[in-house]
């Protein structure tokens, strides 16, 4: 059976809830139902408490159901003896009282019908209809018959699936845990300890995501006191002292509502205690406690306006903590909250929080998605289109969840990523270039949004750019960020100046491109030689057979659908882990050596000439030259920097002239993104374009960009251009431009 036995000592109920006197339903319930003209005196305060919310709700299906719940368990007895009808019993009072439907109510009394009795799903579904029975199916565990150690993974995904469907499956299943929880006292150690973790690993994130703060807050005070005994009697024993001291914000209140009835602002005052945990929380932070630390005050409000005129007032009137305020009103939480936080300094220096929403705001923040009432009713009697129900409970986070389990197969290793994805308690919203905007968690890497903008795809991703700047994979991104994630297939923009790639060059096509990022950027492909070292250019890049994520990948990804995605593409690609030995050097492919003459002409008789590596002038180009150490001539293009520096020094030019043949020699700088197959797609397009590369070399990657040097023989000067737009045109090369200026060692 699914509920637990009660715990005569359980101490830690919140305030104000009412009270189950299980005896008292024990015996109503053993006496049966009632007449048909009245319901059973054993559900009457759940009719009660669901007419306070629902003053024109029908009850006869609540009997109903009540008939067969309790004939069903008839019979049945939890742990402590009670009659078993009182667990679903005590469930749908919890959530009569946080204002449920009637649908959710009557699944909540039948939610173990199916699970421990004869009953079956035909069943409820000819007495009670679709929904109702779609609902008891959910929280329908997995017989570990079928299942064995996987049966309670497997039955959280199930109702997690379920809940994509219908939000009201998890209302139920945590108003069930509730009360078992309420009821564990008598429960082996052990097992209380497990159903304990269980609950603060997975229930609470859900009761927060859900925006259900009254049940999960019980359920924290209740966690707390079996996994953490000892502070769990520490903390109860100082609120026992405060409380038996007195009050302290009382003072206060009484402050607040006289200020704010002299500005003729209608609003109700009250103290709220903080629940046990969030007590112990702050002890921690703040060591020594004052009497105004245990509480805060509640201004509750008709319209929303009426929040920033209460909150105008307390701070003209008080000393504001502007360190603080929060408005979850302008910006709600993405768990539907929404109130004005602030905090004002007492008479005395203390430090007073104050939370100030409308009633309706309050109502939602105390039963979140249970307070929208059935949000998949019709609206205004119609039927949505194409028969779908348009959910407005269904946020990012849950769809999220429901993607990546599909792939998460392996019952434990669902286990493991659902406890760790609920364990992120932030959202942040990124907006994407297209327009298009993506929820994310706290702490999200540009990684984590190509997988959930694209899926698989992103296995293609080569970069990003955050906010109109390259950024790395790596870059942790920030609510508000707009991020546009560059892969393969896709088109790479830079500026050019010029006909003849002079500046900044130009960006071609990023098809095919595949960077691997590491600790400290993007590496030339997975698999390459170390970059420092010059290479044999008729080899170039080693070949990767499919492009694909790095491992270092998953230390930058914290969404569970972007690890199970590169995980898996890892382990169907071992080849990618493996690094390949250096391919032998052909011998005619060795870096060749300097021509002795420059096809260039000075006014120095028997100088030795030579073009300057820095800036590589070729025909057309403007050149002049200067006379260096040993009486040699350095020619540079005159708009080489190094020419400024010569002049500045005093060093008279020397009259420079092109001859007659057309051959030169010319050095490229290329910046591009890494990728598999770079440099043999580099060396196929100089050779294709009917260069001879003379020497290559590639720097070590930084920063998202490879940078690659080329010494390169043209048989004419005239065909630069041309070369220089096909190595462009190389997917993942962004820039090509000639050296003007020594590169940085």
């Amino acid at each position: 059976m699914s509920a637990e036995a009660t715990s005569p000592g359980a101490r830690s109920r919140r305030r104000g809830r009412t009270s189950i006197d299980l005896r008292r339903l024990g015996k109503a319930a053993l006496l049966g139902p009632a007449s048909r003209d009245r319901l059973p005196d054993a559900i009457g305060h759940v009719a009660d408490a669901h007419r306070a919310h629902h003053p024109d709700a029908d009850l006869l299906v609540l009997g109903k159901a009540y008939v067969l719940a309790e004939m069903s368990h008839r019979g049945q007895f939890r742990k402590s003896g009670e009659p078993y009808i009182t667990h679903p019993l005590a469930v749908t009072l919890i959530l009569a009282e946080l204002g449920a439907e009637t649908t959710t109510l009557t699944a909540s009394l039948l939610h173990d019908t199916v699970e421990d009795t004869d009953v079956t799903l035909d069943q409820v579904r000819a007495e009670f209809g679709d929904e109702v029975c779609y609902l008891v199916d959910g929280v329908t565990k997995l017989e570990k018959v079928d299942y064995g150690a996987a049966a309670e993974p497997e039955t959280f995904r199930k109702m997690l699936v379920a809940t994509g469907n219908d939000v009201r499956v998890m209302s139920i299943k945590l108003a069930d845990r509730l009360h078992n929880m309420r009821t564990l006292g008598v429960m082996r150690p052990e097992k209380q300890e497990r159903i304990a973790k269980v609950t603060h690993d997975v229930l609470i994130p859900l009761a927060e995501r859900l925006g259900v703060q009254a049940l999960k807050t019980e359920l924290e005070d209740l966690v707390f006191a079996i996994l953490q005994p000892q502070e769990y009697e520490r903390t109860r024993t100082v609120i026992a002292d405060v409380a038996t001291a007195g009050p302290s914000l009382d003072p206060v209140a009484e402050d607040v509502r006289r200020t704010l009835r002299e500005a003729d602002i209608t609003a109700e005052v009250v103290i709220r205690p903080r629940h046990f945990l969030s007590v112990h929380r702050a002890r921690l932070k703040r060591g020594e406690m004052r009497g105004t630390d245990f509480g805060r005050l509640l201004v509750l409000v008709g319209e929303d306006a009426d929040c920033y005129a209460v909150l105008g007032e307390l701070h003209t009137c008080f000393t504001p903590v502007i360190s603080e305020f929060k408005d979850f009103i302008a910006a709600p939480k993405y768990n539907l909250y929404q109130s004005l936080h602030t905090a004002v300094a007492g008479p005395d220096g203390a430090v007073v929080e104050v939370l100030i929403r409308t009633h309706q705001m309050h109502k939602v923040a105390e039963a979140g998605v249970v307070a929208l009432g059935n949000p998949y009713a019709p609206v205004d009697g119609a039927e949505p289109a194409d028969g779908e129900r348009a959910d407005p409970t269904r946020p990012g986070w849950l769809s999220r969840l429901l993607e990546w389990q599909e792939s998460a197969t392996d019952p434990d290793t669902f286990w493991t990523t659902l406890r760790a994805d609920l364990a992120q308690d932030r959202e942040i919203s990124v907006f994407l270039a297209d327009g298009g905007m993506l929820g994310l968690p706290a702490g999200a890497t540009c990684v984590d949004a190509a997988y959930a903008q694209h899926g698989d795809g992103a296995h293609g991703c080569i970069g990003a750019r955050v906010n109109g700047r390259l950024a790395t994979l790596s870059t942790v991104l920030v609510d508000g960020d707009t991020v546009q994630l560059l892969l393969a297939h896709s088109p790479v923009q830079a500026p050019r100046n010029g006909p003849d790639g002079d500046g900044e060059g130009s960006a071609g096509s990023a098809a095919d491109i595949k960077g691997t990022e590491g600790a400290e950027g993007t590496h030339v492909g997975r698999r390459g030689a170390d970059p420092e070292v010059t290479r044999d250019p008729a080899h170039g890049q080693p070949q990767d057979t499919a492009p694909g994520p790095s491992p270092e990948w998953l230390d930058h990804a914290r969404t569970p659908a972007a690890r199970i995605a590169i995980a898996g593409w890892l382990a169907a690609n071992p080849e990618s882990l493996r690094v390949p030995a250096a391919p032998p050097r052909t011998p005619g492919a060795v870096t060749a050596g300097r021509r002795g003459v420059a096809n260039v002409v000075v006014d120095v008789p028997e100088a030795t000439v030579r073009l300057a590596g820095c800036c590589t002038p070729v025909p057309p180009d403007a050149v002049t030259g200067f006379t260096v150490r040993g009486g040699a001539v350095t020619v540079h293009r005159a708009e080489c920097p190094a020419v400024g520096r010569m002049t500045a020094l005093g060093r008279p030019p020397v009259a420079v002239s092109w001859g007659d043949e057309a051959e030169c020699r010319v050095t490229l700088y290329a910046e591009s993104f890494g990728r598999p197959r770079l440099l043999a797609d580099l060396t196929e397009a100089i050779a294709t374009a009917g260069a001879a590369i003379v020497s290559a070399n590639v720097e070590p990657p930084s920063e998202q960009r490879v940078r690659h040097m080329y010494t390169l023989q043209l048989p004419d000067a005239a065909g630069l251009p041309g070369l220089m737009r096909a190595m462009r045109d190389v997917p993942g090369v962004f820039d090509v431009r000639r050296a003007q200026h020594e590169p940085a060692p």
